[in-house]
């Protein structure tokens, strides 16, 4: 398939810059993967198309203050580092802006004492550095990182929280799982009340799920490997209600891959690992049957993997209703349940 396959105009004025106002009143557009039927209801209805028995997974990944910024030493040029994932003791891949002279050997100085030296470039256009300094490292990052925002989004944070899902545990994402946004504590007891199984998966979010795909044909694509985690306790909840034919509900693309990554058998494996999976129109779904997920950029894996749950030519006309019916788009943009 073509990457040019996957696009569709989108006015920028559609692109959301802060999240609704209550987080559980944004809008919702019910999907049929099957028909591509669609109606517009409000995220707070979303419990009246759950089932009891149903079992929503949710990715607790928690977003660091991943976005540093420093200066090189002894020149003083100002430098930018994003931190991605942990390779190894006070090691880490990160992005570097500007990356032209950020040369393996170069060190960037941050307040608080911190220091890091590049070791060695990556495949993606990263770098690897070794971080110094004393005391907690989490709490040094909590107290000079910024959140990171995508690019896309212009406006400044009043409050960073705005950017976790309530249910944020663990820590290490640089981005949020964003479809996670939108449920309240309220809402989620709900759903309990009603008899539908809440567990939680973790995937750090990661430069794999964000990096544009440069490639003409998208099989060319290779994801950057992101670091999942799944407990004993949750991947028996799932295998037990996938035996007893009841429904498997991710909320969020990084659910979705967290689940097919570890269950590629049709049975969810508990553990640890890092994943790399890409999935687009062609692929058959191992353990999710629903799901809920925000609206995402043309030519995304993102767009590609919703489409692997129907059809390209479906999925491009419910995004041509939603800008038409002007949803809110991307990260603090409205919801989509497809189903």
């Amino acid at each position: 398939m073509k990457l040019s396959d996957f696009y569709y105009d989108l006015p920028k004025e559609l692109i959301a810059q802060h999240p609704a106002e209550q987080r559980d009143h944004a809008r919702l557009m019910l999907y049929d993967r099957q028909s591509g039927a669609v109606e517009h209801k409000h995220f707070y209805d979303l419990i009246d198309e759950l089932h009891q028995g149903d079992v929503l997974v949710f990715n607790d990944s928690r977003v660091i203050p991943a976005r540093l910024y420093g200066k090189k030493s002894p020149t003083g040029g100002k430098v930018e580092v994003l931190l991605l994932t942990p390779v190894g003791e006070d090691t880490w891949e990160v992005l570097v802006k500007p990356g032209k002279r950020a040369l393996p050997g170069a060190v960037i100085e941050f307040p608080e004492g911190l220091t890091c030296q590049i070791l060695d470039r990556t495949d993606f256009g990263g770098r690897i550095v070794k971080f110094e300094y004393d005391g907690v490292f989490d709490d040094i990052i909590d107290k000079i990182g910024e959140m990171p925002l995508p690019p896309y989004i212009h406006e400044k944070l009043e409050d960073p929280d705005e950017y976790q899902t309530v249910y944020a545990r663990e820590r290490g994402s640089a981005a949020a799982p964003t479809a996670g946004l939108h449920f309240t504590d309220e809402l989620l007891e709900r759903i309990k009340a009603k008899g539908v199984e809440l567990v939680f998966v973790t995937l750090h979010v990661g430069l794999g799920t964000f990096r544009p795909v440069e490639e003409e044909n998208i099989e060319d694509h290779e994801m950057h490997s992101e670091f999942y985690s799944i407990t004993e306790e949750a991947a028996q909840t799932i295998n037990r209600a996938k035996a007893e034919g009841r429904r498997i509900v991710a909320v969020g693309t990084t659910s979705i891959r967290t689940l097919e990554s570890a269950g590629t058998t049709g049975v969810l494996q508990a553990g640890s690992g890092w994943t790399n999976i890409f999935i687009y129109p062609g692929y058959t779904f191992h353990i999710v049957d629903a799901l809920v997920t925000n609206f995402h950029l043309p030519e995304s894996t993102l767009l590609m993997l919703i489409s692997a749950m129907s059809t390209r030519e479906k999925i491009l006309k419910a995004y041509e209703i939603a800008v038409q019916e002007k949803y809110r788009f991307f990260s603090f943009g409205d919801a989509m349940f497809i189903r």
